[in-house]
């Protein structure tokens, strides 16, 4: 065993120790669930007159989806006296004019809307979200992204949680419209199952910091204004936001029996936009945000929660460099002849692996899926998951040496059944040099295999097939999503 060969084995041991770290926590999660289940938030009463609500539909380029949303918004059941709606749109296409248009229509009905046109997008949607309040009437602020519907009933289900002046904000579950419209949006919506009904709903009733999700949600006015508004240094403004309230002392509740329906990505290079600007954001908010944090006089147990939340997209870079040594190293230790090949990596794989699909698919049954269908996806899930190292793993260096990037709307195409079509639209993602490097650790792990299978090292068959399977999917679905995208009709 010469040095470098030890040193191959060191980076790559410690690697899965810290990435069987991040694993440990989600254990950690569900345990804090179960623990906490029934520290279920209570509504209080609703003031007669109810207070001023304002509801902002912050818009870009969305002609698909524009309409969808200020007919579902305008159905919202609040007094109209009451109420404002307030379209932010820094479209510069034609969803300018059949939001106008439409806002305009609704306005001689009756309807309290408004349209708001920025011409410079300064600030991203932070900045059109800071841009409405300078005109909101609002004492409370709702929020939803151009691919939500919200419910009649919504402000009627968040409003009483309002009658503790100590609340800030209240986040309701999101659903899924198009669930089951392919293989790429079941495993979304499982993802988001796992992080509202796991992951919010521990840390919130366990008394940990969570955060706003950008859309589906309400705050009060106070809360928002006394954290410093709406900033536009990162790319998750709704995280900065929310860990700067609570800092401030400000309490937020989770409604996880309120759903807010909204559309997922169909389209892979869609998805990938949306994964790396939230994985860049969540790096830009530690730098920005862990200093004040660790210095506050915040119980422990809390800072810590932060720190991994914060930081867990630390965690794609490590399975990046996880891949391209754990073939090195499975070849060190064969040639070396070290017994036991398996016995150390295999409780750290546990951990790292198995926690994953563990803390998944008990979400799926808090949503009252069968054991057989969570069982089924479980496998695409993971490899879903390790195929997105390399593009998330760009957003965190992005994030972490300080690159500007302007803030990418996540395209969406009106995708609620089966029978829709997305192809042949406008907008879609473009190819960049991540899906080639996909394409690339796909024919690494497949020559792993080969290679693997020839020597006879079939203990670590599936740990390659993993990785192997995520990059494959990734890259080639990327690859052929475009290519359809490309031959389809011209853009409507």
């Amino acid at each position: 065993m010469n040095t470098f060969n030890m040193a191959i084995l060191t980076a790559y041991f410690s690697l899965l120790a810290i990435l069987s770290l991040y694993g440990l926590h989600r254990y950690y999660l569900i345990g804090l669930f179960l623990r906490t289940r029934n520290n279920l938030p209570k509504p209080g009463k609703v003031g007669d007159p109810p207070p001023r609500l304002t509801i902002q539909l912050p818009i870009y380029n969305e002609l698909y989806v524009v309409e969808r949303l200020i007919h579902a918004t305008c159905g919202i059941v609040y007094p109209p006296d009451r109420l404002q709606i307030q379209v932010l749109d820094d479209s510069t296409d034609s969803t300018c004019e059949v939001a106008r248009e439409l806002v305009e229509k609704l306005r001689r009905q009756g309807t309290p809307i408004e349209y708001l046109h920025r011409t410079d997008r300064k600030g991203f949607k932070a900045g059109a979200l800071q841009a409405g309040l300078a005109s909101a009437t609002g004492e409370f602020i709702a929020i939803f992204d151009a691919d939500f519907v919200p419910t009649a009933g919504f402000a009627r289900s968040v409003m009483p949680y309002f009658a503790d002046p100590g609340i800030g904000m209240v986040q309701v579950r999101w659903g899924h419209i198009n669930r089951d419209y392919s293989l790429l949006t079941r495993v979304q919506s499982i993802l988001l199952d796992g992080h509202f009904l796991i992951e919010h709903a521990a840390r919130n009733r366990g008394g940990l910091f969570f955060n706003f999700n950008g859309t589906a949600g309400i705050w009060r006015r106070s809360c928002l204004e006394s954290a410093g508004g709406w900033q536009a240094d990162t790319l998750t403004e709704d995280l900065d936001l929310s860990y700067r309230a609570q800092l401030k002392g400000w309490k937020f509740l989770f409604l996880s029996d309120v759903v807010a329906p909204g559309e997922l990505p169909v389209e892979m290079n869609a998805f990938k936009i949306q994964q790396h600007r939230w994985a860049k954001g969540s790096v830009q908010t530690a730098r920005k945000l862990l200093p004040a944090i660790l210095r506050s006089g915040l119980p422990r147990r809390v800072k810590a929660e932060a720190i991994v939340h914060l930081t867990s997209n630390f965690a794609y870079p490590m399975m990046l460099a996880l891949a391209l040594l754990l073939y090195p190293s499975i070849r060190i230790r064969g040639e070396a002849g070290i017994t036991g090949l398996l016995l150390a990596d295999l409780p750290m794989f546990i951990l790292a692996t198995f926690s994953v699909m563990t803390f998944y698919s008990f979400s799926q049954k808090l949503t009252g899926v069968s054991r057989l269908r969570r069982f089924i996806y479980l496998p695409f899930l993971m490899s879903i998951g390790i195929g997105l190292a390399v593009n998330n793993s760009h957003a965190v260096f992005s994030a972490l040496f300080g690159k500007d990037t302007a803030f990418q709307r996540t395209p969406k195409f009106r995708i609620e059944t089966a029978a829709d079509r997305w192809t042949g639209k406008r907008y879609g993602g473009r190819l960049t040099m991540s899906t080639f490097l996909e394409l690339f650790f796909a024919c690494y792990f497949g020559a792993a295999l080969f290679d693997t299978l020839r020597l006879k090292m079939f203990a670590s068959i599936p740990f390659l097939l993993l990785f192997f399977c995520g990059f494959l999917y990734t890259s080639t679905l990327t690859l052929g999503q475009w290519a359809r995208k490309r031959l389809a009709a011209p853009a409507a």
